[in-house]
């Protein structure tokens, strides 16, 4: 496997698409990786050559931000949000959604698992 930025990425499928496995590179961006470094697209990662997988990596590393130092940018910026207290640090401290999406229903992934509260349904009145 060759490794990229110290990541595998996979031999059998292309190269725009094997390069998608990098934190940070996505479709358009690796598609232009390619058309700038003269890389044929639909060639297969395990044929590129160890001259090209350098080449990949000096230009990544000289003109994009991706992997270990992209994960770190987002976490000061989350972090910072946090720090100055405003609405976007106090949603990401509470583990809720932060692009104002709807909270009373279909916010499962960011809110985690249903805490049921016991509530007045069910509880008939025995005073009749």
């Amino acid at each position: 496997m060759p490794r990229v930025q110290g990541v595998d990425i996979p031999n059998d499928k292309p190269t725009y698409i094997a390069l998608q496995y990098l934190y940070g590179v996505g479709q358009s961006k690796a598609i232009e990786l390619c058309f700038q470094l003269g890389l044929d697209l639909q060639r297969k990662a395990r044929e590129l050559t160890d001259d090209e997988i350098a080449r990949i990596n000096q230009t990544l590393d000289s003109e994009h931000v991706v992997e270990g130092a992209l994960r770190r940018s987002v976490q000061q910026d989350i972090a910072r949000l946090r720090e100055i207290g405003c609405y976007r640090g106090i949603r990401h401290r509470r583990g809720m959604p932060v692009r104002g999406q709807r909270t009373k229903t279909n916010a499962r992934t960011r809110k985690g698992a249903k805490k049921t509260v016991a509530g007045k349904k069910g509880v008939k009145d025995m005073r009749h």
